[in-house]
């Protein structure tokens, strides 16, 4: 990660220097100082690229003088505007902006110590790069940005404000690294190791292995993991921050970690892709690490259920009929709508097991909420509505959008099976939901939400505090929605 250092308001004289400027405003303390050292260069650049500060504009000044390399205004838009989010949109903008340079200093002297805080994070946040396997990158195309210094009027007050949203940005690399991992590297038993590694910041962590599956009774998780040579896990991380015996809030995730769509094989094109079709499980793995990083006073339970879907001589075929961990069965009609059957098992474990206040599982289920909704908002569906409008509201504010999608008993009829209590699709017309409302029959009436994110774990474009590549959506998305309702005295009850 960016290291992100606060320090205090002098001016540097060297390297570049970046001036967050509210729309319409006048140049004032450092950046007044930066124009005086440089005799007025930097407002006669601004003026003659008619630069206002508008937010998510920029503006380059080149060897403007009193040793500084380069100046780069960064608009804040208008004061009115600088929520949070924008400010975090800024230090992003700042990140690309910077990315070419060693020694960068930010002139934070005009933000309070929580908005100072908010734009290094999003720098930070915007700072990431996936380049483990690059080995012939050139030097001149490869970010040299490694450390920003915020100058703030009050360094350790920023530093405090930044340490919780520094963790939060710990477990989004955690969750970008996984999903950028080859799945010749991220297998289930591979998966599980980093899951254990939360170890080290007080998780409790507990794998299981097919032979604890099978005793379990995990018949559909274990139907699809059965046609690959890597062997499926479970893994349960829990993290006590909260009153001992305060019932838990729980997030469940899909890791399928390749998926082939088994004996119901995908088309070759864009295969490659699906890698990152174990985001589900991801997203559970670095909300869990940021959680227990920022130590979130709530009692907080993560599943993942890691499988390959792989086609062979031992692969489910269409027509089976599995037992789930509930003792419902399933007609398997189409092996490529597995993840649905991985998180039945895993839901119902976890209401059973844990019996928390909520489950939210998350999963690239389905290529119809890619249809619905694009690439814009994760499809959400639920049977609680506070639940629901509490996700909502966490998604705007750190602009990671979910959509409520509609749940019905009318959709129940088109996975009705001839010869099982249910079979695994429903076909085409309403395809997302027909999936959600299978899940819905593994939660047992418990508060559920189900995030559909098929269409925002991987962006093929640069976002403001997201480089193009593995989002990490969803762990800022949960974190907020932990620490504005459920970290309290009592819990999260």
């Amino acid at each position: 990660m960016l290291d992100v250092a606060f320090v205090s308001a002098d001016l540097p004289r060297a390297g570049t220097l970046v001036l967050p400027l509210a729309e319409g405003a006048a140049l004032s303390g450092l950046a007044a100082a930066a124009d005086e050292a440089t005799g007025g260069a930097i407002a006669r650049a601004l003026a003659a690229a008619e630069f206002k500060g508008a937010k998510g504009k920029t503006c380059v000044v080149l060897a403007p003088g009193a040793g500084l390399a380069r100046v780069v205004a960064v608009g804040l838009g208008k004061v009115a505007e600088a929520t949070p989010r924008h400010l975090e949109e800024a230090g992003g903008a700042v990140a690309a902006a910077v990315a070419r340079d060693t020694e960068v200093a930010v002139a934070a002297d005009g933000l309070d110590a929580a908005q100072a805080a908010r734009l290094a994070a999003g720098a930070a946040l915007r700072s990431y790069r996936f380049d483990k396997y690059r080995t012939k990158e050139k030097p001149e195309d490869k970010p040299r940005l490694t450390r920003l210094a915020v100058l703030a009027r009050d360094p350790a007050a920023a530093a405090a404000q930044f340490a919780p949203l520094g963790k939060i940005a710990d477990g989004v690399f955690l969750t970008r690294d996984l999903v950028s991992e080859p799945a010749n590297v991220l297998n289930p038993a591979e998966f599980a190791e980093r899951c254990r590694a939360l170890s080290a910041l007080g998780v409790d962590v507990e794998v299981m292995g097919p032979d604890a599956l099978r005793e379990l009774g995990f018949g559909a998780l274990l139907g699809v993991a059965q046609g690959s040579a890597n062997e499926p896990r479970m893994v349960v991380m829990r993290w006590n921050g909260g009153p001992d015996g305060a019932r838990p809030v729980a997030f469940i995730g899909k890791g399928v970690t390749f998926d082939t769509g088994g004996i119901s094989i995908k088309g070759a094109a864009g295969m490659e892709d699906m890698k990152w079709d174990m985001a589900g499980a991801g997203t559970v793995t670095g909300l869990m690490a940021a959680l227990a990083g920022r130590g979130a006073k709530v009692n907080a339970v993560g599943l993942v259920g890691l499988v390959e879907n792989m086609p062979s001589g031992t692969a489910q075929r269409p027509g089976d009929v599995v037992t789930s961990y509930s003792g419902q069965t399933i007609e398997v009609i189409n092996t490529d709508a597995e993840g649905r059957l991985v998180l039945a098992d895993v839901l119902w474990y976890c209401q059973k097991t844990f019996d928390p206040v909520f489950m939210v599982d998350l999963a690239t289920l389905t290529g119809a909420i890619i249809i619905a909704l694009g690439h814009e908002y994760s499809g959400m569906f639920s049977n609680n509505d506070e639940l629901s409008a509490r996700l909502a509201a966490a998604g705007v504010a750190v602009e990671e959008k979910v959509w409520r999608m509609p749940l019905g008993k009318a959709y129940d009829e088109q996975i009705k099976s001839p010869i099982a209590d249910m079979k695994n699709v429903g076909g085409r017309p309403g395809g997302s939901i027909t999936a959600a409302q299978f899940l819905q029959r593994f939660v047992n009436d418990k508060p559920w939400a189900h995030l559909d994110i098929a269409g925002m774990a991987w962006s093929s474009k640069d976002a403001a505090c997201t480089p193009k590549g593995a989002t990490g959506f969803g762990v800022r998305l949960l974190d907020r929605l932990v620490a504005e309702h459920y970290e309290n005295a009592a819990g999260g009850q």
